[in-house]
C-alpha cells in the first residue's frame, strides 16, 4: 500500500526497522543488562536497584523455578502492583521462555479465576496483600506453584510507608497473608543461590506475554504477544523518541517517572522496555492516586520522561504545588491510554514548558501503534503518524478502504499486531481482516500529511435520531469549560431518538450549576450532540491506570435525581 505518510517523516527517522537485531526478548535483556550494569534500574521509596541487580536477580528466580519442573511455554502470572519484585519477575520469566501473564492486583476473586483458567497458569508471583484473594480461587485452577513476594523484602526501612501508600491506594486494609504451600521471594533467592540458569533457546516466534484486554467487548481475551511483537515495538517506539531523549539538556542518565502500573500494556513498553533499551532509571510511583505525595516525590528528581493519561496530567496540574517544581529536564510527556484533551495539553505546556506527544495502541498491538513525533511543539489533536514498519488504513463498515479524510475503523498491519487471541479463533477472526490487518475497532480520520485523528470507539458512539454523536467530542468541549474537573459522556435511552446525550460531571468550581453548563453546551454543540441530562459526581469509575470506564456509567441503572433536560 502506498504508505504517504512517510512523507511527514523527520529524516532522521527510518521507514522500517530492523528486527534481525534481536531473536528474542530475552536476547535483548541480556545485551542491555551488561550495557547498564552499574547505573541504578529502579527506584522505589528511597530503595534503589541496578541492573546489574535485577541481572543477577531474574537469572536467579528463573533457574530456581526450572528445578520445579515449568518447561519452557509454561504461563506464568505476575500479580503485583509497582514494587521492586515486578521488573525481577518480567525479566526471570522472559529469560526462562515462560509466557507471563499480567494481572491486576485489584480483580476480584471472579475475575482473577477467569483469567488464571482461560490461560491456563502453572505459578503465580503475587505480593502478599493480594494472596487472600488467590487463596479464594485456587483450588479450581491449574497453580501448583505460588512465590509471594513482600513490601519488606527488598524496602528495607521505607517498608511501613510504602504498606500505608498501597492500602491507600486499594481504598481498603489488605493484610499481608501467608498462602498454604506458598513459598517467600527471598527464600527463592536464597535457595537459588548457587543455581544456573539454563539457557533456553528462544525464537522471535516463541509466545511472550498473554496481555489480557479489558473485557469491555465481553469476557477478557488474552491477546497473544510473540517476542517478535513486542521487540518490535520496542524498536519502533526507541526509533520514534529517541529525537526527544537526544535533545539538550544532555544528562548521564535518563530519569523517567513510573506512575503507570507496569501489568498495563502501556507501561510495559515505556517503563520497562523501553527504559531498559536506554538505559534510564524508572522511579516508582506507588500509589499514583496520592496527588500531594506524587509531587511530593517528583520534587525530589530532575525528571526527563512522563508517560501519563490525561486524568493523570489533569490531576497533577490541578495540584497547587505542582507548577512549583523544575521542569528544565522534562524532555518527553507521553500521552497515552485515553484521548489527551486539548485544554489539559495546551494547561501542561503552558506550566511545564513540555508538549504532550499523544499515541495510540491497544494490547493487540504491543501497544503502539502510532505517535506524534517527539520534537513536536504543540497539541495536534491527532494521534500522530503510523509507526515505522507499520501499515494503517481506514476501512468502512464492509472492510473497505476509504479515502483520505472519511471517518472509518482504524485497521492496523505490521509486526507489533498479535498473533491472535489465545486460543480463541473465533474471535481472533472477527477482528483481523483476510489480507491480516487488525481491526481496532476505533473510528478515526486519516489526514493528507498521514497523521490519524481519534473520533472515538465504535461501541461508544451514540445515536441521536439518527446522527452519530461522539463522547470524545462532547468530553473535549466540555472540559474547557473552568468549572469543570472531569467529566464523561455516555447515550442513555430515549423514546423519541433513540439514544440521548447525558453527562457526567466532577466540578472544579463547586458553584457550577446544570443550567450553567446546558447553557455553555448550546452554544458549542448543534442540537442533537448537546447533553439531555446532566449529573454531577464526586468521582469518575476508571480504570487502575486512570483511564473513565463509560462502560460502568452506561451499565448504571437509571439515577433518580438528574438536571431537567435542556
Amino acid at each position: 500500500m502506498d504508505k504517504f505518510w512517510l512523507k511527514s517523516y523527520p529524516p532522521d527517522i527510518p521507514a522500517e526497522i530492523d528486527l534481525s537485531q534481536y531473536q528474542s526478548l530475552g536476547q535483548f535483556l541480556d545485551d542491555s543488562f551488561r550495557k547498564f550494569a552499574d547505573r541504578k534500574a529502579y527506584i522505589s521509596m528511597g530503595k534503589a536497584i541496578t541492573f546489574a541487580d535485577i541481572d543477577a536477580m531474574s537469572k536467579k528466580l528463573a533457574a530456581w523455578l526450572q528445578t520445579k519442573g515449568l518447561q519452557k511455554g509454561t504461563r506464568v502470572a505476575i500479580m503485583m502492583p509497582n514494587v521492586l519484585q515486578y521488573p525481577v519477575a518480567l525479566a526471570g520469566l522472559l529469560r526462562a521462555g515462560y509466557i507471563v501473564v499480567n494481572v491486576n492486583p485489584l480483580y476480584t476473586a471472579r475475575e482473577l479465576e477467569h483469567q488464571l483458567i482461560d490461560s491456563g497458569a502453572e505459578a503465580i508471583i503475587i505480593l502478599e496483600n493480594f494472596a487472600h484473594t488467590l487463596e479464594q480461587v485456587i483450588a479450581k485452577t491449574q497453580v501448583k506453584q505460588v512465590i509471594v513476594a513482600s513490601m519488606g523484602e527488598m524496602m528495607g526501612a521505607a517498608k511501613g510507608l510504602l504498606v500505608n501508600l498501597i492500602v491507600r491506594h486499594v481504598k481498603k486494609l489488605v493484610p499481608a497473608y501467608r498462602l498454604p504451600g506458598a513459598v517467600s521471594f527471598n527464600k527463592v533467592m536464597a535457595d537459588a543461590a548457587r543455581m544456573n540458569l539454563r539457557p533456553v533457546p528462544l525464537t522471535q516466534d516463541d509466545i511472550a506475554f498473554l496481555q489480557y484486554t479489558g473485557g469491555t467487548t465481553g469476557v477478557a481475551k488474552g491477546a497473544t504477544l510473540l517476542h517478535r511483537n513486542v521487540l518490535a515495538n520496542l524498536l519502533q517506539a526507541d526509533l520514534w523518541l529517541r529525537p526527544g531523549l537526544d535533545k539538550a539538556p544532555k544528562v548521564e542518565q535518563e530519569i523517567l517517572i513510573c506512575a503507570l502500573p507496569l501489568y498495563h500494556i502501556f507501561a510495559l513498553l515505556t517503563c520497562f522496555f523501553l527504559s531498559i533499551r536506554v538505559g534510564a532509571c524508572n522511579v516508582m510511583i506507588a500509589n499514583p492516586r496520592d496527588i500531594p505525595g506524587f509531587v511530593k516525590t517528583l520534587s525530589k528528581y530532575r525528571f526527563n520522561m512522563l508517560p501519563a493519561v490525561n486524568t493523570l496530567f489533569n490531576a497533577l496540574l490541578n495540584n497547587p504545588e505542582f507548577a512549583k517544581l523544575d521542569f528544565s529536564g522534562l524532555k518527553l510527556s507521553i500521552g497515552g491510554g485515553m484521548a489527551v484533551q486539548k485544554v489539559v495539553a495546551d494547561h501542561w505546556k503552558q506550566v511545564t514548558g513540555c508538549p504532550i506527544a499523544e499515541g495510540y495502541g491497544l494490547s493487540e498491538t504491543s501497544p503502539v501503534v502510532s505517535c506524534n513525533l517527539a520534537l513536536t511543539t504543540e497539541y495536534t489533536g491527532t494521534i500522530g503518524l503510523p509507526f515505522p514498519s507499520t501499515e494503517v488504513v481506514i476501512l468502512d463498515d464492509k472492510d473497505r478502504p476509504l479515502p483520505v479524510g472519511e471517518a472509518g475503523e482504524i485497521a492496523v498491519r505490521g509486526p507489533q499486531v498479535m498473533a491472535g487471541y489465545w486460543r480463541r479463533p473465533d474471535e481472533t477472526a472477527k477482528v483481523m481482516t483476510t489480507d491480516g490487518f487488525f481491526k481496532t475497532g476505533d473510528i478515526g480520520i486519516m489526514d493528507e500529511r498521514g497523521f490519524i485523528r481519534i473520533v472515538d470507539r465504535k461501541k461508544d458512539m451514540i445515536l441521536v435520531s439518527g446522527f452519530n454523536v461522539y463522547p470524545n467530542e462532547i468530553e473535549s468541549v466540555v472540559a474547557e469549560h473552568r468549572g469543570v474537573l472531569e467529566c464523561a459522556c455516555v447515550g442513555v435511552p430515549d423514546p423519541h431518538s433513540g439514544e440521548a446525550v447525558k453527562l457526567y460531571v466532577v466540578r472544579k468550581d463547586p458553584g457550577l450549576t446544570a443550567e450553567q453548563l446546558m447553557a455553555y453546551c448550546k452554544q458549542q454543540f448543534t442540537g442533537y450532540k448537546r447533553p439531555r441530562f446532566i449529573e454531577f459526581r464526586d468521582t469518575l469509575p476508571k480504570t487502575n491506570v486512570g483511564k473513565i470506564l463509560r462502560r460502568e456509567l452506561r451499565d448504571e441503572k437509571p439515577a433518580v435525581a438528574v438536571s431537567q433536560p435542556g
